[in-house]
Parts: structure tokens; C-alpha cells; sequence
């Protein structure tokens, strides 16, 4: 059959046209995540490839810190999801109004405390520890005044509540314990701190290279070192008056540009699809997943016998509190 040149031109463009449309139908889902999530080791590599196998779209990974940055756009942000917020600083998300319920109300059997929010949905979870290396310290201290008086001579490295959300939650640990009194552990456990970091991966870094004895991290930390090192040098101290619960939290963002695909995203991360992913590259417990379904490493891991944790209203009314304390031991 012979194919004059306005036919052709006609085909051209109704292939043009048809591909033109099939391209724009696959929506794009924004989310904004720590770098650590979007990492190459961290989650996001395998929750992208598995969300994009079933929802006929683009999951895009926007990195940096997910709350600073809406904060800076406003209602005219791009994200349709806020992912990696910390627990201890929901009330100043919250404030912004720029997001919506998620309206999901499966259970989280694994958290060790009550949850009950329709805009912040955890995903993951640790508890906030002392990591130290087994072969330089072994009579370890059980609580706060025992590390602040510990005759044995090892320095800590922490991070600084100001910048840090494990540095925010060690102040928080402290003050929730002692009250009054956190002031008074600060002085002495401030002669103890080698050195005071931004975040989490420089101080991390610093005691793997050896530069430290023992460093603030989480309880989950050792698993690490355990699966991808084989290392077993690295325990997590655990205190008899209880540990701190770090949260890592999502959040649909109000007007998002796709709705039904957001909402679609927050049911996928309580899915065995998401949560199984959890353990092995964010290095904490999942929210919502069998521990018979968890590494061996993990359900071995040693937790403490109590949970510790404070509201939003209660971290937000403490944390300048905290934070002052914290800057007048350390500045002596």
C-alpha cells in the first residue's frame, strides 16, 4: 500500500500526539527526604523502585532537610510528601499549616509508645544510645551519673541539639529523667565530650575512624557493623532508667498537586513492601512489620526495659530549656 506524504504527515502526528500524552499521564510524586534517606545505602533507592513497579509514575526524591525547605517555599512548594521528620520537632511542622490528615488508622504493633495523629505517620524508629567499642570499655556505666562519673579515661562525641535531631532528643533524654537537675549532669558529663559536631555522620565518622571511645547514636546502631562488617565490637550502652525514643516521621503536604497518589504513598509506606526495607538500610526498627520478619541482628538487639518520650507540647515547651542548660555546662 503506498503512503502518500500528507498521510504520513497525518500518522506522524497522531504518534506524536498519542506519545506526547502517554508521557504527561505518568504523574510525577515529589518528596522531600533527609540526604540520608535518598543515599545510594539509604532507603530510597529500593522504596522507589517498589512504589514505581505498581503506581504507573515517577517517585522523585527531592534531598536536604524536608521542614527547612517547605518552611522556605510556602504553599508554593512542589512536595506532595514530607518524609525523615524527627518527633521532637512536629509542633513547629505543624504551625507552618501547610499540611493535611492522612487519615490512615492501621496499627503500629512495634512502636513502644502510644501513637494517635492524623497528620504525622511514623515509619521507622531506634532508641537514642551511647554507641561504644567493647574492647576499650568494659565495665560500662548502667545510667547518667555513672557515665558522668566514670573514672575510666575515654572521651564521647556528640552532636549539637541546635542542628541535630539525636543531639536534640540526648538533651531531652536527660532533662526527662532529671529534671532540675540535668544542669548538674551536663557539668560533669560535659568534661567527657572530645568534641561536639553538626550532625549525626561527622560525629559517626570520627569514632569508627577511632578518634573516640564512644560516640551518641541509637540502640540499632550495632546491626550495622554486625551485617555489613561482621564486626562485633560496637554495643550500644543500656541505661536501667530508660531510653529515649527517636521517631522518624511522613506528612502529605496540604494542596498537593497529586492528591490520590500522595495519599496512595502514605498507605505504602505501613506496606511489608516499604517497611522490609527499613531495618537493613535506615538501620532502625520498622513500625509495622513481624519481628519474625525482622534480621536476626535486630530482634537479637538489647533494648531497654523503658521507653521514654515527650509530646510536642511538652519537647517544644522544653527544648529552650534544655538547650540553655546544655550551653552553659558545655561553655564552662
Amino acid at each position: 500500500m503506498k503512503i502518500d506524504k500528507i498521510s504520513l504527515s497525518i500518522i506522524s502526528i497522531i504518534f506524536l500526539t498519542v506519545f506526547s500524552f502517554s508521557v504527561k499521564a505518568a504523574p510525577i510524586l515529589t518528596v522531600y527526604a533527609p540526604d540520608y534517606f535518598v543515599s545510594e545505602w539509604g532507603p530510597g533507592p529500593k522504596i522507589k523502585e517498589s512504589f514505581e513497579s505498581s503506581c504507573n509514575c515517577t517517585l522523585k526524591f527531592v534531598p536536604g532537610d524536608p521542614l527547612s525547605r517547605l518552611g522556605l517555599e510556602g504553599s508554593k512548594t512542589n512536595a506532595d510528601i514530607l518524609i525523615g521528620l524527627n518527633s521532637d520537632t512536629i509542633s513547629k511542622a505543624r504551625n507552618l499549616k501547610l499540611l493535611e490528615p492522612h487519615n490512615i488508622t492501621e496499627p503500629m504493633p512495634q512502636l513502644p509508645i502510644e501513637w494517635d495523629d492524623n497528620v504525622f505517620l511514623p515509619f521507622n524508629w531506634s532508641y537514642v544510645s551511647f554507641v561504644f567499642d567493647n574492647e576499650k570499655i568494659e565495665d560500662v556505666p548502667s545510667n547518667f551519673i555513672d557515665l558522668a562519673n566514670d573514672p575510666q579515661d575515654y572521651k564521647i562525641i556528640i552532636q549539637d541539639p541546635r542542628t541535630s535531631p539525636a543531639g536534640l532528643a540526648l538533651i531531652l533524654w536527660i532533662k526527662t529523667i532529671y529534671g532540675d537537675e540535668a544542669q548538674e549532669i551536663w557539668s560533669k558529663l560535659s568534661k567527657k565530650v572530645l568534641t561536639v559536631t553538626k550532625g549525626w555522620s561527622e560525629a559517626y565518622g570520627m569514632f569508627t575512624a577511632g578518634e573516640s571511645e564512644m560516640v551518641l547514636s541509637f540502640s540499632t546502631s550495632p546491626a550495622y557493623h554486625q551485617v555489613i562488617e561482621k564486626d562485633h565490637t560496637k554495643s550500644a550502652l543500656i541505661f536501667d532508667e530508660g531510653h529515649y525514643v527517636y521517631l522518624e516521621l511522613a506528612a502529605k503536604v496540604k494542596g498537593s498537586k497529586n492528591s490520590e497518589l500522595a495519599d496512595k504513598f502514605m498507605n505504602f509506606i505501613l506496606s511489608p513492601a516499604f517497611q522490609s526495607v527499613i531495618p537493613l538500610t535506615n538501620w532502625s526498627y520498622p513500625v509495622r512489620l513481624k519481628k519474625s520478619e525482622w534480621p536476626s541482628e535486630f530482634v537479637d538487639l538489647p533494648s531497654p526495659k523503658k521507653a521514654l518520650f515527650l509530646d510536642e507540647d511538652k519537647a517544644s515547651k522544653l527544648i529552650p530549656v534544655a538547650i540553655n542548660e546544655w550551653l552553659t555546662a558545655m561553655s564552662r
